[in-house]
């Protein structure tokens, strides 16, 4: 886990100025000439995410830009503690500036997955703020560990991370937080009416059976009148692709088809750990999208909770099918919300690469409050159409629905989307995250990995509820 925060009885070893791109002159101006002249040589004008090491005599001093002013972002600081040398920094900065959103920037940067090496690297490089009171620094603590909790989930190989790996997480987080679980394993999901479920997952075998897990919880003291809110999460711990086998490059980042799952169980521990005044449900389907002599094919019809049949046209389209199953249960519950998450579309990267997450609901008044949390909390997501001229591309022939939309629509997130809409719950507001949950390309902050998307937005839009 990463550690954002340094306790304020801690004397600071070195010092960091962050300034704008406005203020960087007068700043560099009141430094000693040699300072000045060291940073004029370095060519600083307070660029965004530009960083200046000064000597000094008194320790080490730093120079961060943040840009311009109507372009800040306080994502800039994230990228500090893989640059800076170890120790312990005090930031001088604006304090009209969201300190809690910097700490949370420097934490999430702070991030590293060491599960596997033989050794930890050596120091650690943080950030203290005596302006923190304690609650605040508890609320950044909690929020930082979400985070880290999803990448850590995603990050872990299949090998360590199938689907009794997702329940025994999910059981941890009900255990701390006191919440009800319950899990239905293997052929009894049959009996428990998860079909969907069990035909992705029987593959597998019995080291690897599937599940779907069921996490209930309310505050202390809450009761029914609380509203219910659902968290689904798409729990595929690994994808071969089935009988539509992936080619090798396709497979080769499969261990992050439990992305959804990570997500959900993350934004879980944060609303438990918080309090937020609602009834939590959490709905994990967890499978192996395996091959074998029992796999699903084809051309097979299998049966849903909904009661839907559905044609299976590509067994690589398997996390929409757990969905279902999970989505139906949801609208057992009679949510006022219902929130899924998953690694759902390739479709989706070339719509919109893999920093900026769409989403698809069509309640006009939740759309709106999560582009403005989105906005607020540097949290990219966009708002993508169920567009209805594209659902007829999930008829079938021979069935209520198929997985492989026709080829004519195109839009394979939407129309992903719009086969998840013919199950989603009919009572309250559903929204459907197309997430990546990975860094394609490293930079400091941003190590090659898991990432942690949509959770600052979507906690903002829960606390509203």
């Amino acid at each position: 886990m990463s550690k954002p925060i340094k306790t304020p009885k801690t004397t600071a070893e070195h010092t960091l100025f962050a300034v704008f791109e406005e203020d960087a002159a007068g700043a560099v101006a009141g430094l000693t000439p040699v300072q000045a002249a060291f940073l004029s040589l370095k060519g600083f004008t307070g660029k965004a995410g530009a960083l200046v090491i000064v000597p000094d005599e008194t320790g080490v001093k730093a120079w961060l830009g943040l840009g311009s002013r109507a372009a800040y972002t306080p994502m800039t600081f994230r990228g500090l503690p893989a640059q800076l040398p170890k120790g312990t920094w005090t930031l001088i900065y604006d304090k009209s500036l969201d300190s809690h959103a910097i700490h949370v920037a420097w934490g999430l940067g702070a991030y590293s997955f060491t599960r596997y090496k033989s050794a930890a690297s050596a120091g650690e490089v943080q950030l203290a703020d005596t302006h923190l009171s304690d609650a605040e620094r508890a609320a950044i603590a909690i929020e930082v560990r979400a985070h880290s909790l999803a990448r850590d989930l995603v990050n872990t190989p299949a090998n360590d991370m199938g689907p009794s790996d997702i329940e025994a997480a999910a059981r941890r987080i009900a255990q701390t937080h006191n919440a009800d679980i319950s899990v239905i394993y293997g052929d009894d999901l049959l009996r428990e009416n998860y079909p969907a479920v069990h035909a992705v997952g029987r593959a597998a075998g019995s080291d690897h059976q599937p599940c779907f897990i069921e996490i209930s919880w309310m505050p202390a003291g809450g009761d029914d009148t609380l509203p219910a809110v659902v968290l689904i999460g798409k729990g595929v711990a690994f994808d071969t692709g089935g009988l539509n086998i992936k080619g090798g490059a396709g497979m080769g980042l499969m261990k992050k088809d439990m992305g959804g799952a990570a997500h959900a169980l993350a934004l879980a521990e944060w609303v438990m750990a918080t309090q937020l005044p609602m009834r939590l449900h959490v709905l994990i389907p967890a499978v192996e999208n395996a091959i074998s002599g029992n796999a699903f094919r084809p051309g097979d019809i299998i049966a849903s909770r909904a009661g839907l049949s559905i044609e299976i046209g590509n067994t690589d389209a398997e996390g929409r099918l757990i969905l279902a199953d999970a989505l139906a249960r949801a609208g057992e519950l009679a949510p006022a919300l219902t929130l899924d998450f998953a690694t759902l579309t390739g479709a989706a990267r070339v719509a919109l690469g893999p920093e900026v997450i769409p989403f698809y609901t069509d309640d006009e008044d939740v759309a709106r409050r999560l582009e403005v949390a989105a906005i607020a909390q540097y949290d990219p997501l966009w708002r993508m159409p169920l567009w209805k001229g594209y659902d007829p591309a999930l008829d079938s022939d021979i069935a209520d629905v198929r997985n492989d939309p026709a080829g004519w629509a195109q839009g394979g997130s939407v129309t992903a989307a719009l086969f998840l809409q013919r199950f989603a719950p009919k009572t309250g507001a559903w929204v459907h995250f197309d997430i990546y949950a990975w860094n394609p390309r490293g930079r400091a902050g941003w190590p090659v990995g898991a990432e942690a998307q949509t959770l600052r937005a979507v906690y903002q839009l829960l606390k509203s509820y």
